[in-house]
């Protein structure tokens, strides 16, 4: 099996194949053979369908820059390394079927990205940014039994979420969450505080994280000029990489967010789910003022 494993990436490498068919091998590992010396530049579809993976390579888009479908469904991915988010050509990712618990924020900002299937994991919370991508259209989260929250943005994509919203487990206590009459929804684990519409003042390190965006994105455009010395890694990390946007004005958010739910039942789309899921759209908001003046249907 090893020996035709090599033999099908070495035709594929030699020929510069668009397409690469590695469905049903068995498979518990990335295959080296995929990530030595330059990758497969010109390929672009990659199938590995039912395999028995647990996560990526961290190199992936560095050895197969071109990707622009990649099939993992049914596998045991248990993890998607940050790295996926520097596949610029992405347009259909499939990751359902596996054993997700957290879908990484970088997803939300592939700009390429058209497909994502993510049903039939175990996510409990979406990134605040997934949708905020225009060419973003179809998500399916289906059979994602603790999966309560939608971000806002994807109100007007095509979404598949039945099955989702099931009661609280125990396991959802690690998570702080947002409670709005009889829902509760569990936030992303970037997410420190929750502000309500009383917290007009924003925490100091959040305040100082914005002005410090704001400053080096506006007149220095250029974020790697801070370092650990001057920053603390920690925040330096988090600087680069906002927990989300705000839902009404775009501002970076960093530490706070102001949610406002929305419940799916109660929406134009509720006719098309039939019942089949109690999930609610979650709006990010990163102020009081945007948190009021934020509406779903506009």
């Amino acid at each position: 099996m090893a020996s035709e494993l090599c033999k099908t990436i070495s035709v594929a490498r030699l020929e510069k194949h668009k397409n690469l068919f590695l469905n049903y091998r068995n498979l518990h590992h990335f295959p080296l053979e995929l990530l030595q010396d330059e990758g497969l530049q010109y390929l672009e579809r990659l199938y590995m369908k039912r395999n028995s993976l647990t996560t990526l390579p961290e190199n992936l888009a560095q050895k197969l820059p071109n990707l622009v479908e990649l099939y993992l469904h049914s596998n045991n991915i248990v993890v998607v390394p940050e790295a996926i988010g520097s596949l610029v050509k992405l347009q259909c990712l499939d990751l359902s079927d596996n054993a997700l618990e957290i879908v990484c924020p970088e997803i939300g900002r592939l700009r390429a990205l058209r497909h994502l299937r993510l049903a039939n994991n175990q996510l409990q919370f979406l990134p605040p940014d997934l949708g905020r991508s225009r060419e973003l259209q179809y998500v399916y989260v289906d059979n994602n039994v603790h999966l309560k929250g939608l971000p806002s943005y994807l109100y007007n994509k095509v979404i598949g979420c039945s099955g989702c919203g099931a009661p609280v487990q125990v396991s959802e206590a690690k998570l702080l969450s947002f409670s709005s009459g009889q829902l509760t929804v569990p936030l992303p684990a970037e997410v420190k505080t929750i502000g309500t519409e009383k917290d007009h003042i924003l925490p100091l390190q959040e305040l100082a994280m914005r002005s410090l965006h704001h400053t080096y994105h506006s007149f220095l455009k250029d974020l790697n000029f801070l370092s650990p010395i001057s920053l603390p890694r920690s925040l330096l990390e988090l600087l680069h990489c906002p927990l989300g946007h705000c839902h009404r004005c775009s501002e970076p958010m960093f530490t706070i967010v102001y949610p406002k739910l929305f419940p799916l039942r109660e929406t134009p789309m509720a006719g098309l789910h039939q019942g089949r899921t109690t999930v609610s759209f979650v709006a990010y908001c990163c102020s009081t003022q945007c948190l009021q003046t934020f509406d779903l249907l506009s």
